[in-house]
């Protein structure tokens, strides 16, 4: 029963999701407000009464100040529109394209000025439409192909794959030799282009993430894999150098013997990890970038010949084991979060917002904007509760590459044009458009005048007042428009003076941080989350990373191996951590793996990465 209300939510969903449509004129729009984000952004944007520039007032976004912009391609209220508030159904002459996003996330504000103002430079604006849960992305996607009509854009993450294998994608090919969408085809590089050619001969998609514009090294944030821990662990200790696994856990349970409690009464945590489902890469991945190596996934590569790199298996490594020997440790001191095994990722996250977690292993992005929001809204930063990333070793002197300063490409995923779409040659010049400048400039900056200044120096600045709107969801609502799922850049600006997003400008980027972070970041000569890492380029790794072939295995003895051997991890890695015999568990562990059957998966990884190097 439950499955049949789902698949009927779904469906219903899916029909005011799809089709390609467009529509008349008309002279008003009132703009309303609701709170939105979407993704992992803060979408950017929106025109605003320019009187209210005084840095003296208050800041506090009053909706009343937006309630009306005038234009010839502006919308109605639903007061004033039939009762109908579905971009799709207006009249005003544009381009409705419907994109449906394999991410949990907030569907844009219909209301959305600085959409508008970008619909009307470039004749579309795009319906989005987020991941609810309630079933699998898989089930979802079948249930959305059933309905026979699909969103005219569209990425599902890793399950595209099932687009493409139901012919339901539109090629790419054709319109990327076309000279008319050479932002398009600039976007990639031609090798990079051909990394994402699928099997039938044919392009069907483009990553839109980690796509640095000139200099990868401008982007301030590491939104990657790392041990994080609070500023105010680190002010305590002096700000001392902190290398390695062990100079990590003796921190922590040094700070922690004086500081049970936070100010609010919560008990504090020294250390969380999660096993649920495929995050359980929080506590499973550790040791390849202990080693030194780079993120890969599942597997690690020794590439001291780089003509002839081999995989290798970090599960049952020398490292492993003294990483999870230290995790057995830590777990019988009462360092680890004794709920670590069983707690589901609601229960992470929250425990994480309290600001109780000292530490963990994880990716930026799985849990630092919902923190970040959480303690700015509860006064925690200026408590020094913000994070930084480590970028720990096993041994002192080891060179990381937790941050390998190259741009990994996940061939597996990225923004499609299904065969829904009536006129693709619409979403393609679309997304040719939103690589230029002036477009790219009221994605991620807003409007000049409104969300910045630009000096005589060229350089872009934002007021006191600009930043306070920048972090009022009511003025996101209906003012950010970053369309974050389509193509986009970071890093350095075109001008070669300003970046792509604000967040990595220096002075925006310390803007919101906490006095207790900026005293951190003074104290370490750090001007970014990624000088904390230490880390070191790592030159020309054609295969980096390698997890866009383990997300998608083609051979059904290497997926089976591959499964096999993921699900013997996910029964015993929490059990190395809770066991009160930490050298008896580890054989019965090692045992176990070499039983699983893993040979298949690591030849068929070994095949996969011989064809980057030919």
């Amino acid at each position: 029963m439950k499955r049949i209300l789902s698949t009927l939510l779904i469906c219903a969903m899916v029909l005011g999701c799809c089709g390609c449509k467009r529509s008349g004129t008309n002279n008003t729009r009132t703009v309303r407000s609701s709170a939105t984000r979407s993704g992992d952004e803060k979408k950017p944007g929106k025109t605003r009464k320019t009187e209210d520039t005084d840095e003296t007032e208050d800041p506090t976004f009053d909706p009343s100040e937006f309630t009306t912009v005038d234009g010839p391609d502006s919308i109605q209220s639903s007061e004033s529109n039939s009762g109908s508030t579905d971009p799709s159904t207006r009249s005003d002459g544009i381009t409705t394209l419907n994109m449906y996003i394999g991410e949990y996330g907030t569907m844009l504000s219909p209301y959305n000025d600085v959409a508008e103002i970008i619909a009307k430079k470039t004749g579309v604006r795009v319906n989005e439409t987020y991941f609810t849960g309630g079933m699998s992305q898989s089930e979802y996607l079948e249930v959305l192909i059933a309905s026979g009509e699909l969103p005219d854009l569209i990425d599902a993450r890793s399950e595209n794959h099932i687009l493409y294998e139901d012919r339901l994608l539109v090629p790419w090919d054709d319109y990327l030799d076309d000279p008319k969408y050479a932002d398009l085809r600039a976007y990639h590089t031609d090798a990079e282009w051909e990394m994402l050619r699928q099997s039938d001969g044919h392009i069907y998609w483009c990553d839109c993430f980690y796509k640095d514009y000139q200099d990868v090294s401008a982007t301030r944030l590491h939104s990657g894999y790392a041990f994080w821990i609070q500023v105010r662990v680190l002010e305590w200790a002096g700000y001392p150098k902190i290398e390695t696994l062990d100079d990590y856990f003796k921190l922590l349970k040094d700070y922690v013997s004086t500081h049970h409690v936070n100010e609010d009464g919560t008990e504090v945590i020294p250390y969380t990890m999660i096993c649920e489902d495929w995050r359980y890469y929080s506590i499973e991945a550790a040791p390849q970038m202990l080693d030194g190596g780079a993120y890969e996934g599942y597997v690690s590569v020794d590439d001291s010949f780089p003509k002839h790199p081999v995989i290798e298996n970090y599960d049952t490594s020398d490292t492993a084991k003294e990483y999870f020997k230290t995790l057995n440790k830590a777990y019988s001191e009462g360092l680890i979060d004794q709920d670590f095994a069983s707690q589901n990722y609601d229960e992470y996250v929250t425990k994480i917002n309290t600001g109780a977690v000292l530490g963990l292993c994880d990716q930026y992005w799985d849990f630092a904007y919902s923190a970040n929001d959480a303690f700015r809204a509860q006064g925690f930063s200026d408590l020094g509760y913000d994070y930084v990333p480590l970028g720990l070793t096993l041994e002192a002197g080891t060179p990381n590459h937790y941050d390998c300063y190259t741009v990994p490409r996940d061939c597996n995923c990225g923004v499609a044009v299904t065969t829904s779409c009536k006129d693709p040659d619409v979403a393609f010049q679309f997304m040719n458009d939103l690589l230029s400048e002036e477009i790219h400039d009221l994605r991620f900056w807003g409007v000049e005048g409104d969300d910045y200044e630009v000096g005589a120096d060229r350089l872009r600045t934002r007021t006191d007042t600009m930043r306070m709107r920048w972090l009022d969801q009511d003025y996101l609502a209906v003012h950010a428009c970053s369309y974050y799922y389509l193509p986009h850049y970071e890093g350095y600006h075109w001008d070669g003076k300003n970046t792509m997003r604000p967040q990595d400008s220096l002075d925006e980027f310390f803007s919101d941080k906490s006095n207790a972070f900026k005293k951190c970041c003074e104290a370490y000569g750090c001007e970014s989350y990624r000088d904390f890492l230490r880390s070191e380029p790592l030159g020309n790794r054609p295969w980096h990373p390698l997890y866009i072939y383990s997300n998608n295995i083609e051979d059904i003895n290497a997926l089976k191996s591959f499964t096999s051997v993921q699900e013997l991890k996910h029964q015993w890695l929490p059990q190395l951590v809770i066991s009160n015999d930490f050298d008896a568990m580890w054989k019965k562990y090692v045992t176990a793996y070499d039983r699983s059957g893993s040979d298949a998966f690591y030849n068929y990884m070994q095949a996969r990465l011989d064809e980057t190097v030919r």
